[in-house]
This record gives structure tokens, C-alpha cells and sequence, in this order.
């Protein structure tokens, strides 16, 4: 499998450079990433990789395929969120809780790159509490009326399938809301300190009226769908923030075995080696615990206190690493251009969406019986 596996990661690393990294800053720029980006992407198999190959996926089940992709754009520095969220999120949904006509609808573009999928859940007044959504649905013949709002939408402008979370008479309910649904609006984009290359933007929903065949599983029964699937999405963010760290790591390595002060390297300082020792320990400590988590996810055994375990300790090293990182690259780190300044941009949100530390420290208490 390690040939496999090194293969298909020869094959991210060529695509990324040919496809996305020499038009990434003008993406950021915009603030958008070039739909076409998205068609290579499917047109080189990058896309649905989960899915079934009737449907125009790979047919892989393996995780560890997603975690590739997911490594190989932060290795380029490319903008990751938004391909996180089609690929391992909302792809993921659309394969197991859908019918077969949905999957006839929806999954072919999915993997082609015609359709670009989001997930809509956090709200102005909702973020990492789901319990408090208030946008609804209510069913009135074979359509649901949709009024409400969602916000830090990850390529809510891009998007043409929204996964959205919404209250129904009994419970949350999912509904996949389309492009040109009548009602359905977007915001303007959101300036955000880091990713910048991906469109994040409010949705509104005013009486917006969602046929009732693009119901998600069964009615009332959304709570449970995304409680199961919280685990993948919160190892999706641990992927990338392994991923991250180390390549902030190897980054300042290199420039603390050049850079010189008062005639000697600066990482020969002993307090210096120390931090960076203790980094390349916990880094490694980190890549262990994810990629056991990888192995239980792909057997379907990976627990949602486990997932949040790894969730809040990896981002909250990837935050570490960066603030350590660009304080040992001194004035260079604070430059806009620098990359370890991007990447520490890039860092700071991922202990937020997903779930924030404090909430997975609170998921984690009550598996302690506190």
C-alpha cells in the first residue's frame, strides 16, 4: 500500500504545481478560487474519491487518500478548506444518506467538479451549539418553505449544492439547498484574516422554497446524521493541521540552520534548539495519534470523543507551532509575503469551525462522567 499511497501523492504533488500554485496569489487576490480548478480536479480524480465508481467516483473508502490531498495543498501552501469540505464532508453525506435517485442527481457533478458542495450549519447566533439553529422548514406539499440564515459559509459563493441545517417540526432536518432556488440568496464575500483564497460568505433563505425530494435521509432526524458525521469532518481538520506543523517545522529548520546572529546560526542557540526540539517532538507525537485515528475512522470505529481529542490538541499544536515558528524567524516571519506569516493567518481559525477547543474539551469531560 505504501507504493500506492506514494503514487497517488506523486500525482496530488504534480497536479497542484502544474494546475494551482502559479495562479494561487492572484485566487487570494479575489478571494475566490477559479471554478476551472475544480474541473481539473474532478477531470484527474481528486474528486469524490469516496464515491462509488457508477457515480463517477474512485470507489476508495480509504481515508487516507483524502488525508493526501488534504497534506499535499498545505505542502503547496494552496488554499485547503473549501476542497475539505466537498471531498471529505458534504461527498460524504451525499453518498451514504442519500437515495439512488439523489445520487444519480447530484453525485456525477460532485465528482466531476460541476457541482462544487458546502455545508451550511453555523448561524449568527448558532456557531458550535447546533441545538440553537433557528432557521426552519416547513413542509407544505411537495416542497419545504426554508426562512432563515447561515454564516462563515466555506465556499458558500462557489457553491451549487448547500448541505443545510435546519429546524423542522420535531427536530433538525438536512436539505440539500441548489443553485437559483427561488428564495435563496448569498451575502457578500467575508474578508477574513487568513485562507484567503477561500469564499466564505453569509446565505440567506427567505421563503425559499426547497422541493421536498432534496431531503437529506429521513425528516427530524439531522442531529443524528451530523453527529455521525462530525468525526470525519473534525479528522479532516487534524489532517491539515498535522500537515501544517510539520511544514512550518521543516520550514524554520531550514531557516535556523542559515540565518546567523552574533556569528553563529540561530537554531545552535541552546534556547532556540530547545524549541525547536520540543516542536519536532510533538509534531511527531501528533502524526502518531492521527494516523491511528485514520486507521479506526477506516473501520468504522473512530468515536466522536476520540476525533474530538484529536481535533482540539492537533489545531491547538498548529497554533503553537506557528506563533513559535514565526517568532524564530523574527522580523522576516512578520512580513505579508512571508509564508510562515500566511500559514500563521492560515492557523488561528482552525481551533474555531469544526467545533472549538472549548467545546471538544466539554464533549471530552462528559465521556468522563463529569
Amino acid at each position: 500500500m505504501k507504493e500506492i499511497y506514494e503514487d497517488f501523492r506523486q500525482m496530488c504533488q504534480k497536479f497542484l504545481q502544474q494546475e494551482a500554485v502559479p495562479y494561487h496569489d492572484e485566487w487570494e487576490r479575489q478571494g475566490i478560487i477559479d471554478r476551472g480548478l475544480w474541473l481539473k480536479a474532478g477531470k484527474t480524480g481528486l474528486l469524490g474519491m469516496g464515491v462509488p465508481t457508477r457515480y463517477g467516483g474512485a470507489g476508495q473508502p480509504d481515508f487516507t487518500y483524502h488525508a493526501i490531498f488534504a497534506e499535499e495543498l498545505v505542502k503547496a501552501r494552496l488554499t485547503a478548506p473549501g476542497f475539505v469540505a466537498h471531498n471529505d464532508v458534504v461527498a460524504s453525506y451525499l453518498t451514504h444518506r442519500t437515495t439512488d435517485e439523489q445520487k444519480e442527481r447530484w453525485l456525477p457533478g460532485v465528482c466531476s467538479g460541476d457541482l462544487i458542495a458546502a455545508i451550511a450549519i453555523s448561524e449568527p447566533d448558532a456557531g458550535s451549539n447546533v441545538a440553537d439553529i433557528r432557521t426552519t422548514a416547513r413542509k407544505e406539499g411537495d416542497h419545504y418553505v426554508l426562512n432563515g440564515q447561515k454564516t462563515f459559509i466555506t465556499s458558500g459563493e462557489n457553491a451549487d449544492l448547500v448541505l443545510t441545517a435546519t429546524r423542522t417540526d420535531r427536530g433538525l432536518s438536512l436539505l440539500v439547498v441548489e443553485r437559483g432556488t427561488p428564495g435563496f440568496s448569498r451575502g457578500k464575500r467575508l474578508e477574513k484574516l487568513g485562507w484567503a483564497a477561500s469564499d466564505t460568505c453569509e446565505l440567506f433563505f427567505e421563503d425559499c422554497r426547497v422541493p421536498a425530494a432534496n431531503l437529506i435521509g429521513r425528516e427530524n432526524a439531522g442531529m443524528a446524521y451530523l453527529m455521525a458525521g462530525l468525526p470525519r469532518e473534525r479528522l479532516s481538520i487534524a489532517t491539515v493541521a498535522v500537515a501544517a506543523a510539520e511544514q512550518m517545522l521543516t520550514e524554520t529548520l531550514d531557516y535556523c540552520r542559515t540565518r546567523q546572529a552574533f556569528g553563529q546560526a540561530i537554531g545552535t542557540f541552546q534556547h532556540n534548539k530547545f524549541q525547536l526540539a520540543t516542536m519536532d517532538t510533538e509534531v511527531t507525537i501528533a502524526r502518531v495519534f492521527l494516523e491511528h485515528c485514520i486507521a479506526r475512522l477506516n473501520t468504522g470505529e473512530l468515536s466522536i470523543t476520540t476525533a474530538a481529542k484529536a481535533k482540539w490538541w492537533t489545531t491547538e499544536l498548529q497554533v503553537k507551532i506557528a506563533n513559535t515558528c514565526l517568532q524564530l524567524h523574527g522580523g522576516y516571519g512578520y512580513l505579508k509575503e512571508s509564508p510562515i506569516s500566511k500559514q500563521w493567518a492560515n492557523s488561528r481559525v482552525q481551533t474555531i469551525y469544526g467545533g472549538t477547543t472549548e467545546i471538544m474539551k466539554e464533549l471530552i469531560g462528559r465521556s468522563l462522567g463529569l
